[in-house]
């Protein structure tokens, strides 16, 4: 392990020149015009895999951008884990707002900016590193690992479910691992253990057949806006909980030591309601900022509209109004289930007045990995010696659809090992990774390939 970590350090100023070249590629996977440059970091990605020494390198075609694969599989016994990254990045726009050329990464007090530096092309590449280290200090891994990059994750990863479907075999492994996430704060290491899921559902309230003059028929009609806005408002109590029946029978509460670990991390609700602009924040009582944020289920008006909304005045009574509605569900609930008991409310509710049509546009389900599994053992052990301080733990309010596809299609947990910061712009100009965090991500990931084995066996033998 010594000549590992000698050899990373060592090396640092050549993994800055190479990070450069892999960044300066634009792999703008929504953009038609940057196809070319998709399959060209396609065949980065693969050179690179083979001057690292994997094996059995692949660049697989989907109907959509290409997937790299390889793998190193030569230590027998061991545990073996599925690195999965992502190569394409958001468009730049708009570049005007960029200080210095998204695609000419630029080194500005302590931090490297470019498109992709942090959202992932940054992460993957301190992974190759580590990889790299051993390889290069005696040719071998200290436990087999599989490596996916795809090129699709900014437009939604569609064909990524049908990739993993056709090629269970080549991508069976005991554990997922995934750096594509943030720490919870500059200098605070920490490992994301939980993820929400999502149901997004449309609502569509129909009054009269048609808009209507407001001081003809206003008082004689429920115009649509009003019937909508009420319903909405009647969703949450005067204690900002959800009252649709049901709705939280299958929330998998928090542990103890679970809002212990919370109450660690450096959080101010004074500064977080400032730097959002708000005077006072909101939520639902008998929980903390960060519960509510990562652990409680929500539901929120995305959107909502109706009537005129043009320049000038309109007095019309309209004959249709719309919403959006999103609830970020947590460990234990269904997106489908939350659909259905939503629709249900609705229709309850919803007057005699109008007509409703409820749609489920679309859904994704919670993820949690315990605590006390030999993944996140090992990325706590190794984010304590990657950064010399006891990390942290976290949950993440937001979902990563391919971790509940993984769990569902391979059957295997996922760890997040993010070495990102919220404040580094990712999908904005000026994206930029911390290399105090880049540098202490190496080494983390260095440690994590050499702990998991021994987490893993210790697990076993339990069992």
């Amino acid at each position: 392990m010594q000549q590992v970590l000698t050899y990373l350090e060592a090396n640092r100023d050549r993994y800055l020149i190479e990070l450069k070249e892999f960044l300066a590629i634009p792999s703008v996977s929504s953009q038609t015009d940057h196809a070319k440059d998709m399959r060209r970091c396609a065949e980065w990605i693969a050179q690179e895999l083979q001057k690292i020494g994997m094996q059995n390198i692949q660049i697989l075609d989907t109907p959509g951008h290409p997937v790299v694969f390889g793998e190193w599989l030569g230590a027998s016994g061991k545990p073996t884990v599925l690195l999965y990254g992502h190569y394409d990045v958001q468009p730049v726009d708009p570049v005007d707002l960029w200080t210095t050329p998204p695609f000419e990464a630029t080194i500005r007090d302590g931090n490297l900016y470019a498109r992709g530096s942090t959202d992932d092309k940054g992460q993957v590449f301190a992974h190759f590193k580590a990889l790299e280290a051993y390889m290069k200090n005696g040719g071998s891994l200290p436990m087999n690992v599989k490596i996916i990059v795809e090129g699709e994750e900014e437009i939604g990863s569609d064909h990524l479910d049908d990739f993993v479907k056709d090629h269970k075999d080549l991508l069976k492994a005991d554990l997922v691992l995934i750096s594509d996430s943030d720490m919870f704060a500059k200098g605070v290491p920490s490992v994301c253990y939980a993820l929400r899921g999502l149901s997004y559902m449309e609502i569509e309230v129909t009054g009269p057949n048609g808009d209507l003059h407001s001081g003809t028929f206003g008082g004689t009609v429920h115009n649509p806006i009003q019937a909508l806005t009420e319903m909405i408002a009647s969703l949450h109590d005067k204690n900002g909980r959800i009252t649709i029946p049901g709705f939280y029978d299958d929330v998998q509460p928090l542990t103890k030591a679970e809002r212990q670990a919370f109450k660690k991390l450096p959080w101010n609700d004074k500064k977080y309601a400032k730097s959002l602009g708000v005077k006072e924040l909101y939520g639902e009582k008998g929980f903390s900022s960060i519960e509510r944020r990562w652990a409680r289920p929500t539901l929120e008006c995305n959107g909502i509209w109706g009537g005129y909304t043009g320049e000038g005045a309109k007095t019309v009574l309209p004959s249709k109004a719309y919403a959006k509605i999103s609830m970020r569900i947590v460990p234990n609930q269904s997106s489908e289930k939350v659909a259905k008991l939503f629709e249900k409310h609705l229709k309850r509710i919803a007057p005699k007045t109008i007509a409703l049509k409820v749609r489920n546009l679309h859904g994704g389900e919670p993820a949690i990995t315990p605590v006390d599994s030999p993944g996140v053992k090992a990325a706590v052990a190794a984010l304590e010696r990657g950064f010399g301080k006891k990390p942290l733990y976290q949950r993440e309010g937001g979902s990563i659809p391919i971790v509940v596809q993984f769990k569902k299609l391979l059957g295997i947990d996922t760890v997040l090992l993010g070495i990102g910061l919220e404040e580094g712009n990712a999908h904005a100009p000026n994206e930029y990774i911390d290399l105090n965090n880049f540098f202490g991500g190496i080494r983390t990931f260095a440690h994590f390939y050499n702990e998991l084995p021994k987490f893993w066996e210790a697990s076993r033998k339990k069992r």
